[in-house]
């Protein structure tokens, strides 16, 4: 396999900034957690749009964003509602010690991801939230990867407003999406609809990062 993968956020790390926390450390914008980096601090060699085949939902109470909801997907089945994503360039260990600081893991990890391309999945540890790896294809050549929880989270929470905004940020940042676009696609989300009203959703959608 390739030194390079894509890894493919679908949450907070659709907004670059916040996404080079974990490789060169830092505190992103709204949240209470310093990320202490990748031992390979080089930035990412490239990213685009991407789209995931399954539904985006907001769940768990994440201490680091006000004890809000954060972003899974459900890979139990594939769905035509499109996931909104972001694809970065990165090392194999780069991804690897992303991984490990998603979980708060406190030893190395080692990814088989041969494996994962050849079975799609890889539930590898009992515990945390983004406890599995799912292959998503390949682009230009290499694998696209992404993690999720190996559990569907119920119930739904509703997310802190500055993660959800930081969310909105990438989104505009990275797939150039409208203010109205960015309402339809995340206002039927579960943990979103029924939990703001349009005018809450709205108003974080105009005053999100960009």
């Amino acid at each position: 396999m390739t030194d390079y993968v894509w890894y493919a956020s679908y949450g907070s790390n659709l907004l670059e900034s916040r996404f080079l926390c974990y490789i060169q450390g830092g505190k992103p914008a709204g949240s209470s957690r310093t990320y202490s980096g990748c031992k390979d601090v080089t930035l990412p060699t490239g990213n685009r749009p991407h789209e995931l085949p399954y539904e985006l939902y907001f769940a768990k109470k994440a201490s680091v964003w006000n004890d809000g909801g954060v972003a899974f997907i459900d890979v139990a089945t594939e769905t035509e509602d499109k996931t909104l994503a972001r694809k970065y360039r990165i090392t194999r260990s780069q991804f690897m010690e992303l991984v490990q600081q998603e979980n708060n893991i406190p030893d190395t990890i080692i990814l088989d991801l041969d494996q994962v391309k050849a079975d799609k999945y890889l539930c590898f540890i009992d515990r945390g939230w983004y406890n599995t790896i799912v292959y998503l294809g390949d682009y230009e050549g290499e694998p696209i990867f992404t993690f999720t929880s190996s559990t569907l989270y119920e119930p739904n929470i509703k997310p802190d407003i500055a993660y959800l905004m930081t969310i909105i940020g990438g989104l505009k940042e990275c797939h150039n999406l409208s203010d109205e676009s960015i309402m339809d696609y995340l206002y039927s989300k579960r943990g979103i609809r029924d939990m703001f009203d349009e005018e809450e959703l709205a108003n974080c959608i105009r005053k999100s990062i960009r």
